[in-house]
């Protein structure tokens, strides 16, 4: 690569928000705190430019995998250290955190792609298969650790003993694991839809792909870095406006999950609402198939009691956004309607939140 292609924005933004970060500004002042929300933006943009790149050199769909895994291993050692910081006061973290996710996931970012590429193209098509693949998987999982603990009888509330957390953590590694082999190995077609204009795409070089696979990486880090910097300012904020304590989780939630929704709003805009898919389910489903294995093992090692059941109000509002996905999902094309009924979904979620 050429000295002068380092001087485009993608590199320039997260050098500099990683100095900003380390100089300790952050902060120190309202001032300051703005600057860091502009590195944290510009750095969420080289991300999704850097994504791009890996994903063009190794295709589809194992460019959305590689984007999936990197935000969702790094969410994972983001809740892990909090909670190991914040012992039995963080026992609900992971639980918020990974419902938060979902939600953001299954109603914003599948709803503003749908939306976005319906009133552009009025429908979109993608194969129905891998729409169905992804859901069942999800379906699974979700019901195994957020809403089982609430049902079973080892220990009274909302939690599994040691013996059910190692079995649900391997039960979700299970179906993460066979999925990840059917979308890459046996059932890959499911997840591609066939090029009709192969010419016209940029093959990066290897020696640039490694290099934007390196700057994604300090993206996605310095992205959850300042977003976990930036949260004492956004609990000042959001207890100055007499709203719960909760919403932070959700603000940090989407914070973190910026690379991705802005990566699958960009392909919806370029008719590739295939892709978009395979962003938000397949983020969906590494979300909550890694961090509960991943919480549970430190939460058994530091013997840190782990909340996982939802509270029937937050059941609700799951099934619901899971049972209009499918609806939606469920005949291959996609409209406006669809896309508007998920972030009127994601709206009552948020507003629920904050006056529950």
């Amino acid at each position: 690569m050429k000295l002068k292609e380092f001087l485009h924005y993608t590199y320039i933004f997260p050098i500099l928000a990683v100095g900003y970060y380390f100089s300790g500004l952050m902060g120190s002042g309202v001032v300051y705190d703005i600057i860091a929300g502009l590195l944290l933006t510009g750095s969420v943009l080289s991300a999704v430019h850097h994504a791009e790149v890996v994903a063009h050199k190794v295709g589809e769909p194992f460019g959305t995998i590689i984007l999936a895994l990197c935000i969702t291993i790094i969410e994972v050692a983001l809740i892990i250290s909090l909670m190991v910081a914040g012992g039995d006061q963080a026992i609900t973290l992971a639980r918020d955190t990974v419902f938060a996710a979902v939600m953001i996931i299954l109603n914003g970012i599948l709803g503003i792609c749908i939306l976005v590429g319906g009133v552009k193209y009025h429908e979109q098509f993608f194969a129905r298969t891998s729409a169905t693949t992804y859901l069942v998987s999800i379906v699974s999982i979700l019901v195994l650790t957020l809403v089982l603990p609430n049902f079973t009888s080892s220990v009274n509330g909302p939690f599994y003993n040691e013996a059910q957390l190692i079995f649900i953590s391997i039960a979700c590694l299970v179906i993460y694991g066979v999925f990840l082999m059917v979308q890459t190995v046996r059932h890959r077609s499911y997840f591609i839809v066939p090029d009709e204009h192969p010419e016209e795409h940029y093959i990066p070089s290897l020696n640039k792909t490694l290099i934007s696979f390196g700057f994604l990486v300090v993206c996605l880090v310095i992205v959850v870095l300042m977003a976990k910097g930036l949260s004492g300012t956004i609990e000042g904020m959001v207890q100055s406006i007499g709203a719960p304590k909760s919403l932070v989780g959700v603000i940090i939630a989407g914070v973190v999950l910026l690379p991705e929704g802005v990566a699958a709003i960009r392909a919806a805009r370029s008719n590739q609402i295939q892709s978009s898919l395979n962003l938000a389910l397949g983020s969906a489903l590494a979300s909550i198939g890694l961090t509960i294995p991943a919480v549970s093992t430190v939460c058994i090692m530091y013997d840190i009691p782990l909340v996982l059941g939802l509270d029937k109000k937050d059941i609700i509002l799951l099934s619901l956004s899971v049972f209009i996905v499918m609806l939606s999902l469920s005949r291959g094309k996609t409209n406006v309607l669809y896309g508007t009924v998920l972030l009127v979904n994601l709206a009552a979620y948020i507003f629920t939140v904050i006056v529950p």
